[in-house]
């Protein structure tokens, strides 16, 4: 009897048990509510980047060639100047006197070139006829050569001291912009001084500098058959990028660093970049006509790489790694582990995991 009563407690203990089981089993996720996006196939640039530094085409320090005391400065810090533009002017005087007295030994000379020739004229016929001795007539003949040379000297030092007055106005010998102006007006100038007057550093077009791996030189090398390599600049802070191409590859690679040094050239019109500069740049090799792409907010990054969270169609999620080649213009190029036409979370990854139910909206 006693056996009946516990097989009957016991059964009524385990229906206890099993109800509890049924009232506290956890309820289903509600799924997370996302939008998604279909992974596409597009021809994708293949694109390279490195940073650059922005340098001038030509950078002239302007000195002066003449000493002297500078009177009038024609320009601002700052200013943008063209080729043949007035900048300084110094003290013309000076330059003005020995021109002067560079022209009036010239016009001595001549006037004793003049007494020359009409002697050796006058002379000829009379020492043909025997009037006059050999001798007398080859030193008129002499003295005329000399004098002939002694306007020749004058007339080199009457351009040498034209040459020297207009040293003493300055002018622009490229175009571009200027830096700041280290001499004013009032000063006293020397000639080829240690520091310059000012910096004039050409803006359109401009240079980028930046180095590659060597790896990519036979890349370049092919893309370069079909044209100059398209190159673009991004400076921080600016969304539009500077459109230019490709000016020089240099004849060696860089042993110490395996790179190779490349020059980009860019038209600058809107002077976006500027000397000494910190850019960077992207590298045009070629196209990918058939590269899979998604948008750059789809790749999340974790621990072990990157990822993104397919849904199945099941409407759950699947955490799948992902190789990124890329990323161009904010669309990700995918190497290896996404297909064209998989579906792929967009937003709201930060509440979706491995497995989770979605209720997926179109972005």
């Amino acid at each position: 009897m006693p056996s009946v009563a516990f097989r009957a407690v016991a059964l009524v203990t385990l229906a206890l048990v099993s109800a509890c089981s049924r009232e506290q089993a956890p309820p289903k996720r509600a799924p997370v509510p996302v939008t998604a996006v279909t992974a596409a196939t597009r021809d994708m640039p293949v694109l390279v980047s490195a940073p650059g530094s922005v340098e001038a085409i030509n950078s002239v320090a302007v000195k002066s060639l003449v000493d002297g005391q500078l009177l009038e400065v024609r320009i601002r810090d700052g200013a943008d100047v063209h080729a043949g533009e007035l900048l300084f002017r110094i003290d013309p005087r000076p330059a003005q006197a020995a021109l002067q007295q560079a022209l009036s030994a010239q016009a001595k000379d001549q006037a004793a070139l003049e007494q020359a020739r009409s002697q050796v004229k006058r002379y000829q016929d009379l020492a043909a006829k025997g009037y006059l001795s050999a001798d007398q007539m080859e030193q008129y003949r002499t003295n005329l050569q000399a004098a002939i040379a002694s306007v020749k000297v004058d007339e080199a030092n009457v351009a040498a001291a034209r040459v020297t007055l207009s040293y003493t106005d300055i002018h622009a010998p490229i175009s571009g912009r200027i830096g700041r102006i280290l001499i004013q007006a009032g000063n006293v100038v020397k000639a080829n001084d240690t520091n310059p007057l000012v910096t004039i550093n050409q803006i359109e077009p401009i240079y980028v500098s930046f180095s590659l791996p060597s790896a990519l030189l036979g890349r370049m090398q092919v893309a370069q058959k079909g044209g100059a390599l398209a190159a673009q600049a991004r400076v921080i802070g600016i969304d539009q990028p500077v459109e230019g191409k490709v000016a020089f590859i240099d004849n060696a690679v860089d042993g110490a660093t395996g790179t190779v040094k490349l020059r980009a050239e860019f038209a600058n019109d809107g002077h976006v970049l500027w000397p000494g500069q910190l850019v960077n740049v992207n590298l045009t090799l070629g196209h990918d006509a058939n590269a899979v792409v998604v948008p750059q907010q789809t790749i999340q990054n974790g621990p072990d790489g990157s990822y993104v969270f397919v849904v199945r169609a099941d409407h759950t999620a699947e955490q799948r790694a992902v190789a990124v080649a890329r990323v161009v213009a904010g669309e990700a190029v995918v190497a290896q582990g996404l297909a064209a036409g998989e579906t792929v979370v967009l937003d709201g990854q930060s509440r979706v995991e491995d497995k989770t139910p979605l209720a997926v909206a179109a972005p």
